[in-house]
């Protein structure tokens, strides 16, 4: 039986040159069974989003260098973050990175929102370019175990070398990812791969289930959708407090066996030729298998 409990899920990225990505993670985050999905994104990506679905509320809010005078520069951030925060205790997990790009000043406004959401004890996830602000800034998400990272094979690499100082080494890689999430300060870790690893520094797991050949680009963010939704679905899961396992490491769990379910069926409907949206149509079939209705 799906969990009877009503999830509001915000993704804080897209700027003009992205805006496939928070599509992606929002629309995937609806189609699973969030309520409300939000997109905090740039003037320019706003209308394109919308014109994708009239199922994400959207809000063209985040600016750009390109478009903000240097003396107003610190004006505009404050506005940016106050109107963030109209909403964001509303929201059960935050999505930060999809589609956001390098822009410096949108980068550092992003920032700031994460500050507000660790100072509010919301969820976050972190994917694509809000990873580059954690491996510049480990800080942001040190020491708050309701942060989630989802880093690829690079994303990865940059971490383990800023904060380990080291290379990867695959050979113990477990060991290292454990080390990786406790140096950051005891966040989750979804190391995606061949197969993907989750670890908060005190334990791993792995999900081993065999997707697809396919790698269209655009799975990350489906999987950081998924992620928000089910680790907020186990917050507020009796069974999940009982046995005193880790929300997040379950929704990381949970949302990779979907995505990998999802690549599957939607490469055997279309094969060579799969996208990601062909994923996302198949994302309720795969969510039947793991949470069937009654």
């Amino acid at each position: 039986m799906l969990p009877n409990f009503r999830r509001k899920i915000a993704v804080v990225g897209g700027c003009r040159e992205y805006t496939g990505a928070p599509y992606f993670s929002a629309i995937s985050a609806l189609k699973i069974g969030a309520d409300l999905s939000h997109v905090f994104c740039t003037q320019d990506a706003a209308v394109v989003i919308k014109s994708y679905s009239p199922e994400l509320i959207v809000h063209p809010i985040l600016e750009e260098s390109y478009n903000v005078r240097d003396e107003d520069r610190k004006s505009t951030s404050a506005k940016v973050v106050a109107e963030v925060d109209k909403w964001i205790e509303r929201f059960d997990c935050l999505v930060i990175g999809p589609g956001l790009g390098r822009d410096p000043f949108l980068l550092g406004c992003v920032s700031d929102i994460m500050k507000h959401a660790k100072e509010s004890n919301i969820p976050m996830v972190i994917d694509g370019d809000g990873l580059s602000l954690v491996t510049n800034s480990p800080d942001l998400v040190s020491d708050y175990p309701l942060a989630v990272l989802t880093p690829n094979v690079n994303e990865y690499k940059r971490l383990v070398q800023k904060v380990l100082q080291c290379e990867v080494n695959d050979d113990n890689g477990t060991k290292q990812l454990s080390s990786l999430a406790e140096g950051i300060g005891g966040v989750t870790i979804l190391r995606k791969g061949g197969s993907d690893y989750i670890s908060n520094g005190q334990t791993v797991s792995a999900v081993n289930l065999y997707g697809s050949p396919r790698r269209c680009g655009g799975q990350g963010d489906i999987l950081s959708g998924s992620v928000a939704v089910f680790l907020s679905w186990a917050q507020q899961s009796d069974a999940v407090e009982k046995l005193g396992a880790s929300p997040m490491v379950l929704g990381c769990i949970a949302g990779s066996v979907l995505l990998r379910k999802a690549a599957s069926l939607a490469f055997e409907s279309k094969r060579r030729s799969t996208l990601t949206t062909d994923i996302i149509e198949h994302l309720g079939t795969s969510m039947e298998e793991i949470c069937p209705v009654a």
